[in-house]
């Protein structure tokens, strides 16, 4: 199972991450409370071991907006957290080849998920649903729902994990992986301690198959 850390905007959360090596790296180019520049970045990135991945997380950008920040950055991946729609996201998939792009469904009934589904975005991640925010609120996601829909590809589950409850979503869903943000924080910063638990439990994961 891969594990993205997002919202990563200090020297000292590159620190942690190449201590721990999680697969991704998230950069927010959106909002206010973890938002970085492309320029910022792409300054953080050179310092990040170049076996984590890049991800930027878009709210409905333009796609020249997008294209811009991957090539500023170096992104490997575009996660898109906004309203895009399904030709967005195939536009976005002829104007950067290269790059993986991640659509982010806000879980809010079979619907939701179901559109999700019909795009041809390379990977689903899916997070709870907030009414007056596209992520990033801690909150969990509707678990017993994307659950109930047997979904047969391969997806990622965000929204208010953490150590606590990593264990039990992962039983529950068997994602390929989770995206973990404000759980791995304290008074709003990346803290080491429990991002080395986090990892610790990932990699017991993936080598006895199953949670702790």
């Amino acid at each position: 199972m891969k594990i993205k850390l997002c919202g990563i905007r200090r020297r000292e959360d590159i620190a942690f991450l190449n201590i721990y090596k999680p697969d991704y790296a998230g950069f927010v180019f959106a909002g206010t409370k973890r938002r970085v520049t492309p320029e910022q970045a792409a300054v953080l990135s050179g310092g990040l071991s170049p076996e984590i991945k890049r991800v930027g997380v878009f709210v409905n950008e333009t796609a020249a907006g997008v294209e811009s920040a991957v090539k500023t950055a170096g992104l490997s991946a575009v996660q898109l957290h906004g309203d895009e729609n399904p030709e967005y996201i195939s536009g976005l998939k002829k104007l950067l080849p290269s790059t993986e792009v991640w659509k982010a469904v806000r879980v809010n009934g079979r619907k939701s998920i179901e559109s999700a589904l019909k795009t041809d975005a390379d990977m689903l991640l899916f997070d709870s649903y907030s009414e007056g925010g596209y992520g990033g609120t801690g909150k969990t996601a509707d678990i017993k729902l994307i659950k109930s829909m047997k979904i047969s590809r391969p997806f990622f589950i965000a929204g208010g994990i953490s150590a606590e409850n990593i264990s039990g979503i992962v039983n529950t869903l068997s994602p390929y992986g989770v995206d973990v943000s404000s759980g791995i924080e304290t008074n709003g910063v990346k803290d080491g301690q429990k991002i080395k638990r986090i990892m610790e439990i990932i990699s017991k994961i993936n080598l006895e198959g199953q949670a702790i």
